[in-house]
């Protein structure tokens, strides 16, 4: 399952994902989730400085021979050196990391290198591409409309991006097409909506309930093609054209396990969704639940 990837925040936020009530993994039990996915045929990991203590513990079990992608954090405001601090983010994730070389760095926050220090900020990624610390440099985007300023910059190598069976965004405006097209990775993130979509649909109408016209039609759908809501959403993001990785985030193996298994489904039929989604359904960052 080399298209599947294994997101990391649950290794270092306890609170990481609406449906999370376990906290954070053990050392011990990331262990076995990581051997698990080694098994699995996984190779990728992603990571960022501001996942917790998520460097650390990837660092502690051993991540030799995985491609890690990691984020940088926001730019300082008023840094009066961005090629150092760059430089010394880096450093840090592969010292904590205990790795010689990244195959991804995203930005976290890609919206610094629109501002004045992005010429500065842009010049130190492609020096540590020429030292050989990191293969592909990129961003981390919400919105499909992000990559338009951040395009009209610079090819960048990698794009992780939000796609889901829900989120349709970057296919509508056909960014996942272009990216294929000038050879740029895509990883897509946020399959299941941080859990959202794989609740019990009871807890979500509870939580979420105005977005209940939405949950219906799922829950319809669902009932309709006899899929399990795992099933769907890995079905479809694994689907779409143009996408190199699909990341999951899991708080156990034996939820990978079950990843795993469902990575194999086809879709007969999409659910027929509003043509008006609310965007702060689609950005968990917004939401509010009750």
């Amino acid at each position: 399952m080399t298209q599947i990837a294994l997101g990391t925040a649950q290794f270092g936020i306890p609170s990481y994902g609406v449906a999370n009530t376990s906290g954070c993994l053990t050392i011990a039990e990331a262990n076995r989730v990581l051997q698990c996915a080694q098994l699995s045929g996984i190779d990728t990991l992603d990571t960022a400085v501001a996942y917790g203590q998520s460097e650390e513990v990837l660092g502690q079990i051993g991540v030799v021979g995985w491609k890690v992608v990691t984020k940088l954090p926001a730019l300082p405001s008023k840094c009066a050196d961005v090629a150092g601090w760059v430089d010394a983010e880096v450093r840090g994730s592969l010292g904590r990391l205990r790795i010689n070389r990244l195959h991804g760095l995203l930005l976290h926050c890609p919206g610094d290198i629109l501002g004045p220090a992005g010429p500065e900020y842009l010049s130190a990624l492609d020096t540590l591409k020429d030292s050989g610390l990191v293969d592909k440099v990129g961003v981390s985007i919400y919105a499909p409309e992000d990559l338009d300023s951040l395009f009209a910059l610079r090819r960048f190598d990698l794009v992780q991006a939000p796609i889901s069976i829900l989120d349709q965004r970057m296919i509508h405006s056909g960014w996942t097409r272009r990216l294929a097209r000038e050879g740029v990775e895509l990883h897509a993130r946020s399959a299941f909506l941080q859990g959202l979509l794989l609740m019990p649909e009871t807890v979500r109408m509870e939580r979420f309930p105005c977005w209940s016209n939405i949950w219906q039609i799922w829950s319809d759908w669902l009932n309709h093609t006899r899929l399990t809501p795992l099933r769907a959403c890995l079905a479809y993001a694994l689907s779409v054209e143009g996408v190199d990785r699909v990341i999951v985030g899991v708080d156990r193996v034996a939820h990978l396990e079950e990843i795993v298994q469902a990575a194999t489904a086809d879709l007969p039929s999409l659910p027929t969704w509003p043509e008006w989604i609310d965007p702060i359904l689609l950005n968990p960052r917004l939401w509010n639940p009750v």
